[in-house]
């Protein structure tokens, strides 16, 4: 299959939705993963972003205490 590129562009939009809309596009490539899909996302600080972001253990405790 050839490869395809899409090119998403924003504007008007703050820190914490940038935060949110790559964190979404994150969830959508792990779920597109098990199709053979293989998705390439590249942002400013995506990396960071998503690190933190799918961190379980955000405010130092344990899950469900």
């Amino acid at each position: 299959m050839s490869e395809k590129k899409i090119e998403i562009k924003t504007s008007g939009i703050s820190q914490k939705q940038w935060s949110v809309f790559l964190l979404e596009l994150n969830l959508m490539k792990k779920a597109w993963r098990p199709y053979g899909v293989d998705v390439q996302i590249k942002a400013p600080g995506i990396k960071n972003i998503i690190e933190k972001g799918t961190n379980l253990n955000v405010f130092g405790g344990k899950i469900g205490t």
